[in-house]
């Protein structure tokens, strides 16, 4: 009995952590939104950068993050410094 409800926490406290995780972006600034690129300018920007089928493009914690096909065809969520326009996180699958 004891040993099925160490598992069972175990378990639990496994799918919380990697859960949590996994929805987690990343900090890509800490200039307010004011100081941010304008959103049309940086989807310009994004689509210069070779990202096409832009399929989300919205604000996430201190980030823009897109999702959409990379220039090599490949499918990609991709987090952005909103006041460099820089890459920060890109996760390609």
């Amino acid at each position: 009995m004891k040993t099925k409800l160490l598992i069972s926490a175990a378990a639990t406290i496994a799918a919380m952590t990697f859960s949590s995780a996994a929805l987690a972006s990343p900090v890509c600034t800490a200039q307010p939104q004011s100081k941010w690129i304008a959103p049309a300018k940086m989807k310009a920007k994004i689509a210069k950068m070779g990202f096409k089928s832009i399929k989300v493009f919205q604000v996430s914690g201190s980030c823009y993050e897109i999702y959409a096909i990379n220039k090599d065809g490949r499918r990609a969520e991709v987090y952005f410094n909103p006041v460099t326009g820089a890459v920060v996180q890109n996760n390609v699958d």
